[in-house]
């Protein structure tokens, strides 16, 4: 029975039959069934020319696999004393294993292990796998095998495959483990990386409010400072206008009022009486100035003889909301309003000395 024969009787497919002699070369039963199983999984290939000239391509690299074949027919020759010549590609032929005595050789035995092989193909096949180098030549044929021991070869042979499959899984499932514990890692360094990142950038926003928090409070100073700066240039321009209008000299610095903080009315009341001064006659008069816009209350101190656009002036110069020709003034007790007639009136005049309380409307 042929090695395809064999091959077909153990339940493979003709075409794979075929594609493994091939792709063995025809080596023998053993390499094609290795080739079956380990191209299990791979489809047919659907030419097979194909398969022939891969295997010519290689043929450089079997060179050197025929050079230890020499070596090992050269070996056997000299041990068993066996007077022949190498086949082609130096495989042992069935003429290298026959004996002097002209027997005809019907299979090639290992001596070190006592397998038989039907040709020389499997023989060398048997010593590259196994390394075995002691073979001799034996008149025992190899008989067919029996349709039980083709079941139990080919259990034999499902049997190899299951125990290369489960072992192959086993290694695919440590493969796949490794590779998942390096993507977690990479995704927990990644993830490191982008939380560090986030701190980083979170760092520099505060920074970033808080400098714009520094400039913004440097910048309302700034501008605090300016409108200080511009209320005492009101004011002292009011004052150098009034020395104009009164015709004294006026110096840089001299005001018209000096603030002073804020004292009950009745104080100042019992201050006058306490001098023996009427009210009236007292030569100042202190006020407090409530502003209908909001704010601070106003107190200044100013001669009685003084008018009140004197106080419309010294309002206007505290506050921009206020202007000397729109300011009005109101007392709550005793009620009243004062007019824009009453701009030119002393305080003396309207009621105001000793002290009084005034509110302010723009």
């Amino acid at each position: 029975m042929s090695d395809k024969e064999q091959l077909l009787s153990f339940g493979f497919a003709p075409e794979r039959v075929d594609w493994a002699l091939k792709a063995t070369g025809g080596r023998g039963l053993q390499p094609a069934l290795d080739f079956l199983f380990q191209n299990e999984s791979k489809p047919t290939p659907s030419d097979l020319g194909g398969v022939q000239e891969q295997k010519t391509q290689s043929s450089s690299a079997g060179a050197d696999g025929n050079a230890e074949d020499d070596e090992d027919a050269a070996a056997i020759r000299e041990v068993y004393g066996v007077n022949a010549t190498s086949g082609a590609g130096g495989e042992i032929t069935g003429a290298d294993v026959a004996g002097s005595s002209g027997v005809v050789a019907q299979s090639i035995k290992c001596i070190q292990c006592g397998k038989i092989f039907r040709d020389t193909g499997l023989a060398n096949f048997h010593a590259e796998k196994s390394g075995h180098d002691q073979f001799e030549e034996s008149t025992e044929a190899i008989k067919p095998l029996t349709e039980e021991e083709k079941k139990e070869r080919l259990a034999e042979l499902r049997q190899q495959m299951l125990e290369k499959r489960s072992k192959k899984a086993v290694e695919e499932a440590k493969e796949q483990k490794a590779n998942e514990a390096l993507r977690r890692k990479a995704g927990q360094d990644m993830g490191a990386a982008r939380e560090a990142m986030k701190i980083k950038e979170a760092n520099k926003e505060a920074e970033k409010r808080k400098q714009e928090k520094i400039d913004d409070a440097k910048a309302r100073a700034a501008i605090k400072a300016q409108i200080e700066a511009d209320k005492r240039e009101r004011v002292e321009k009011i004052a150098r206008e009034k020395a104009l209008r009164e015709g004294r000299g006026y110096q840089s610095g001299e005001q018209s009022s000096t603030p002073a903080a804020p004292a009950p009315v009745a104080a100042s009341s019992a201050a006058a009486a306490s001098t023996g001064i009427k009210g009236s006659e007292y030569p100042e008069t202190r006020l407090q100035i409530r502003l209908s816009t909001g704010g601070p209350t106003l107190s200044t101190t100013l001669p009685s003889t003084e008018t009140l656009r004197s106080v419309a002036e010294f309002v206007a110069g505290q506050s921009l909301a206020y202007n000397v020709e729109s300011v009005s003034f109101t007392m709550q007790f005793p009620r009243k309003s004062f007019t824009r007639s009453d701009l030119g009136k002393t305080l003396k005049d309207l009621g105001l000395t000793p002290s009084a309380v005034l509110m302010a409307t723009p």
